[in-house]
């Protein structure tokens, strides 16, 4: 079993939004050289989080209009306890929901996603430049 490591850095422009990373780990996943095995992508950060989902343009702008839902409530805030370092627990609670890594197959040297699924890096606390990290673990 071989392991290959790459990373990619990913600047999001808005306070909340969805970029599609598919295709910054199917760069990797090339470079690495694994064709059989799994991805693990990951983002090292506690205010955004990756997960699997369709990039259809409407879907990511719902997506990220229920992302502000939950993070920007128009009723006053609750006051949360880590709001009184840097005010954004929503941001927190959100990314914790979502998650913060995805493990995809890797199969004849692909990722193994559905039609319509891709690896979607949701922005809760932006805009941030924010790290993807991605592992490869095959052969």
């Amino acid at each position: 079993m071989r392991t290959s490591g790459a990373s990619a850095e990913i600047r999001t422009t808005s306070k909340i939004g969805v970029s599609d990373v598919t295709g910054e780990v199917r760069r990797a996943l090339a470079a690495s050289g694994i064709q059989q095995g799994i991805a693990i992508v990951s983002v090292p950060h506690t205010t955004c989080c990756v997960c699997i989902n369709e990039p259809e343009p409407g879907l990511l702008e719902d997506l990220a209009r229920l992302a502000a839902r939950l993070i920007e409530p128009v009723a006053p805030r609750e006051g949360f306890a880590h709001d009184r370092i840097d005010n954004n627990a929503r941001a927190h609670l959100f990314a914790s929901l979502v998650g913060g890594s995805v493990v995809l197959v890797v199969g004849n040297g692909a990722l193994s996603l559905g039609t319509w699924q891709a690896v979607l890096l949701v922005e809760a606390d932006g805009p941030r430049l924010r790290r993807l990290e991605m592992t490869f673990l095959g052969e």
